[in-house]
């Protein structure tokens, strides 16, 4: 096997194809595994450039972190890639207690070693910015300072109410973040800036990211400063985004792109979702405009360890809608409006277990009626349903120009039901009004 580019750890599922899809749509074939692979299984994608590993950090807490996380990084480290990245969210939604960023890269560092730790969150492919250590997300067309975007601000676990991601990692670590920002990266005198914020006893370096410039010198700067063993990293696919430029630049990726053919329609899907986003409401809004039937699920009665009587329930109704040939939206949340996350426990493994339950469901649905192309909805969602679907790594099957971030991924599996089916995972934030539709009819819209 050829030593990969790059190695990560998605602290979700959705996070982690995006990842793949910001790899694999530029040149760099990266395979995305649900756990850490046996040697038989990596060889079977020994031809890639990069590799993936999908957690569910994001959604955990630091003592969950300090059990789990230190396996996941001593295997992305075995792999030998010039750079391991510890992928989170672009929105950075985080907090002490739950997805402590900051204790993951405490950990990281003491896999990799004490060397400062690159974090880059801007990424423009995706309309998130960072400058002079600030971040600001897009939203319908605007964009916002975190701290004030109408939906971040009020998430329903991690509600971001700070933008300087310094004073926000201060609250999760004792490590000092160093800032690289936009003016520096633009100067003349950038790499100076960037030794100087890497060796002023700095544990964690922020570069600014906020257009198309200023990711090149990014990129730029990654790739001079990574460290012989394994350059451990933070951020999110605006990382890669960064690097994809400065390897197309020195010539070890081919110039032109790779091209992807289109699956295609199908006359029905299954979509399950865990989402209570707006931005998802609209999308089941859309479907239902369009040939889709909404089945509403209880959380409540998921989240219960005594689901049977809901699950069982709620399988029988979506198989009586694709008997009809019509796709169907199993929902736990039609929109914020509807969010019962006030009636399930956070330390209980309740909400992975909505998750899970979700995942039993959409199998049980496609193994009954042999469909063989499914979406996820859901950040949280996507990593605990997935799990139970046994698939033991994705691959890239077509990416959304419209909706970066949630690509058509292909599943691979010892399971023959599951093996080669197609599978869309989509954050919250994520993805156009028709995004359903457009997975349902197997190519990027108009």
């Amino acid at each position: 096997m050829q030593t990969p580019l790059l190695s990560y750890y998605g602290d979700d599922l959705t996070g982690s194809t995006d990842v793949m899809e910001a790899l694999s749509s530029q040149g760099v074939e990266t395979a995305l595994f649900l756990k850490i692979p046996e040697a038989r299984l990596l060889e079977r994608f020994a031809h890639c450039r990069a590799f993936g590993l999908a957690g569910t950090s994001r959604s955990q807490t630091p003592g969950w972190m300090m059990e789990h996380l230190p396996s996941a990084f001593v295997w992305l480290k075995s792999l030998g890639a010039d750079i391991a990245h510890y992928k989170v969210c672009s929105t950075f939604d985080s907090s002490p207690t739950v997805g402590n960023i900051g204790k993951a890269i405490e950990i990281g560092r003491e896999v990799f070693g004490k060397a400062p730790v690159p974090l880059v969150l801007g990424a423009p492919q995706i309309r998130r910015y960072t400058s002079f250590g600030n971040l600001f997300a897009a939203f319908r067309g605007e964009t916002y300072r975190i701290d004030r975007h109408p939906v971040m601000s009020r998430h329903p676990v991690t509600p971001m109410d700070e933008a300087d991601i310094r004073r926000h990692l201060s609250r999760q670590t004792s490590l000092k973040t160093g800032l690289v920002d936009i003016a520096q990266l633009a100067s003349v005198e950038a790499d100076a800036a960037t030794d100087f914020a890497f060796a002023e006893g700095n544990d964690i370096v922020l570069l600014d990211v906020a257009g198309a410039e200023s990711q090149a010198a990014v990129g730029r700067q990654l790739w001079r400063k990574r460290s012989s063993g394994g350059q451990f990293a933070c951020g999110s696919s605006g990382l890669e985004y960064a690097l994809v430029r400065e390897w197309r630049r020195l010539g070890l990726l081919d110039e032109t792109p790779p091209t992807f053919t289109t699956p295609g329609p199908v006359d029905r899907i299954v979509v399950v979702s865990g989402s209570v986003s707006p931005t998802t409401e609209r999308q089941i809004r859309h479907a239902i405009q369009n040939g889709f039937v909404g089945i509403g699920v209880d959380p409540v009665a998921l989240a219960s360890p005594d689901s049977g009587a809901e699950l069982k329930d709620a399988v029988a109704r979506g198989l009586a809608v694709l008997e009809e040939r019509r796709s169907v939206i199993l929902h736990t949340a039609f929109g914020p409006s509807s969010d019962r996350g006030h009636a399930i426990g956070l330390e209980d493994g309740s909400r992975h277990r909505i998750g899970e339950r979700l995942g039993q469901l959409l199998k049980e649905l496609m193994s009954r009626t042999g469909l063989r192309r499914a979406v996820i909805a859901g950040g949280d969602t996507s990593s605990h349903a997935l799990s139970q679907l046994s698939v033991d790594a994705l691959t890239l099957r077509l990416p959304l120009p419209q909706s970066p971030g949630s690509p058509l991924c292909t599943a691979h599996s010892a399971d023959p039901l599951i093996d080669g089916i197609e599978v869309a995972l989509k954050g919250g934030q994520i993805g156009l009004d028709d995004y359903f539709s457009m997975i349902r009819d197997g190519r990027p819209a108009a």
